[in-house]
């Protein structure tokens, strides 16, 4: 029996993020493929980015969410029925009540792959059931796009026998790289760039020690801080007004005014207690930034240590101020990481990424 050719992509995703929309932009531009994108919501309440005008072959789903335990289901309707020639691609929380219908619906009638990040780890065995009700619909996927090496290794335990791929976020860079020669010839005031929110998930008290550290040994070196205020005001009040004045605090940002404030930089430091992955990496790579990174960011595996940045263990302060150190002190380190994070971040295009789903559809 002949397969039907696959004449279009029909995604089904939680909001309009700027950077899965690189993705589906370059699937449009390519045109080799049909598209429809279907959004469960159009902004939640914690959204950091702009409302953009939708595209043509976007759509924003009717219905409501439900709070639980801190978390948020969605519960939507509307969506149309699977037509022959179409591949689905499911990119939702295993929480949300939308997502459990859509996989049971699309079973094994209907080709569709799951994309997601890596799942939580339960803690009890009540958990462990749960999680294995919620992931079972993946026996019937046909593909598993896993955000990060260890998101794989997870998929391909939940859901044996499914094909499993490596696939990091994919972001349009272009804006990001940099018009001239970065930073890196400045000898003595290295400019350290923190982007997010100002939060202790994100390890912006342990920049703040690290950073304080690395002033006794490079004292003119600066600290960026861009992202919302959040914990910051408390955090800085434990702050020696000396360091204080070596830092700057740019507040949020829009996504288009980021790469301005990244070309300011010398390095990237993010030192998460856990980040599912960090596209902010990606848009530090692609601005050449040699990076400092936890090993709890998911995106740590872009960077290969001494290549393009560091890495260092979650929660480590002293081991983050000996990697600044060691950075501020170098320009010519710095000079060769900053080569490498540019090539490493052409792997990471939207047209990349778009062609690995085209790929995924038609094989």
């Amino acid at each position: 029996m002949l397969k039907p050719r696959i004449e279009r992509l029909v995604f089904v995703s939680v909001t309009p993020s700027p950077y899965q929309r690189d993705v589906f932009n370059a699937l449009s531009a390519r045109g080799r493929l049909g598209l429809r994108v279907y959004y469960q919501e159009r902004t939640p309440p914690d959204s950091p980015w702009p409302e953009t005008p939708l595209a043509e072959w976007e759509a924003i789903l009717p219905g409501f969410t439900v709070n639980w335990r801190g978390g948020r289901s969605h519960c939507n309707h509307g969506l149309p029925d699977p037509r022959p020639g179409e591949f689905w691609i499911v990119n939702g929380s295993m929480s949300d009540v939308t997502t459990q219908l859509l996989m049971r619906r699309l079973g094994t009638t209907t080709p569709w792959a799951f994309w997601g990040e890596l799942p939580s780890k339960p803690t009890s065995p009540l958990r462990r059931r749960l999680q294995a009700w919620q992931y079972a619909p993946l026996s019937s996927a046909r593909h598993i796009a896993a955000v990060g090496r260890r998101a794989a290794d997870a998929y391909r335990a939940l859901a044996p026998g499914v094909p499993v791929s490596n696939r990091p976020y994919a972001c349009d860079l272009t804006a990001f790289a940099p018009t001239a020669p970065v930073r890196t010839a400045a000898t003595d005031d290295p400019v350290f760039l923190f982007c997010g929110q100002m939060i202790a998930r994100k390890g912006i008290d342990l920049l703040l020690l690290a950073f304080e550290q690395t002033l006794r040994h490079q004292p003119k070196a600066r600290l960026l801080l861009v992202g919302r205020e959040a914990d910051l005001p408390s955090l800085l009040g434990d702050v020696p007004a000396a360091t204080r004045q070596r830092i700057r605090y740019a507040g949020f940002q829009a996504p288009e005014a980021l790469p301005a404030w990244f070309a300011k930089a010398d390095v990237f430091v993010l030192p998460s207690r856990h980040d599912g992955w960090g596209v902010v990496v990606n848009q530090a790579l692609g601005a050449g930034l040699p990076c400092i990174l936890s090993d709890a960011v998911g995106a740590s595996e872009l960077v290969t240590e001494n290549v393009e940045g560091h890495l260092v263990p979650a929660g480590d302060s002293t081991a983050l101020a000996r990697a600044m150190i060691a950075l501020a002190a170098s320009p010519e380190t710095r000079a060769r990481q900053s080569a490498a994070a540019l090539a490493r971040s052409r792997a990471l295009s939207p047209e990349v990424a778009a062609e690995f789903w085209e790929t995924v559809a038609t094989a």
